[in-house]
Formats: C-alpha cells, structure tokens, sequence
C-alpha cells in the first residue's frame, strides 16, 4: 500500500518508492541514504509525528515531519 512516510505506523516496513521535492532538500535525503528501493523499518514517532526515527541502510535515521512528507512509500502489508 503506497503512502507519504509520514502517514507510517511505529513498526512499519517497507521500500522508498519516490523522494519529492527539489534542490537542497531532495539532495539532502539522497545524501541521507534515503533513495528508491532502499528498505526501511519505522522505528519511533514522537506524539505529534515529529520527528520520525528509522533504520535505513542499516543506520538510524531520524526525520523531520516536512521531510517525512516528501518520501513516497510502499509499506509491506502484515498477514495476520
């Protein structure tokens, strides 16, 4: 199911499927590792959704709400 980042649950995995945005922004979550097809696991949410801490590439990441929203994702739907 695809979504902004930023809609992502404590818990969720999934693949980057688009970073939008331009310029330095963009630039910097490329930087950051934040790329197509990179997985990623959500690992903490502040009450009010900012910041947003993951692991991506195997480090922790931790993201700013007007960057989370900017990150296209396909979360891995959990088979209960």
């Amino acid at each position: 199911m695809e979504k902004k980042l930023v809609e992502a649950e404590v818990g969720d995995s999934g693949v980057v499927k688009k970073v939008l945005g331009e310029g330095k922004v963009r630039r910097r979550l490329f930087d950051m590792g934040v790329t197509p097809n990179a997985n990623f696991f959500v690992r903490k949410k502040a009450p009010l959704g900012d910041p947003v801490e993951l692991t991506i590439r195997g480090y922790e990441l931790t993201l700013r709400k007007d960057e989370a929203e900017l990150i296209l994702v396909d979360l891995k739907e959990e088979n209960n």
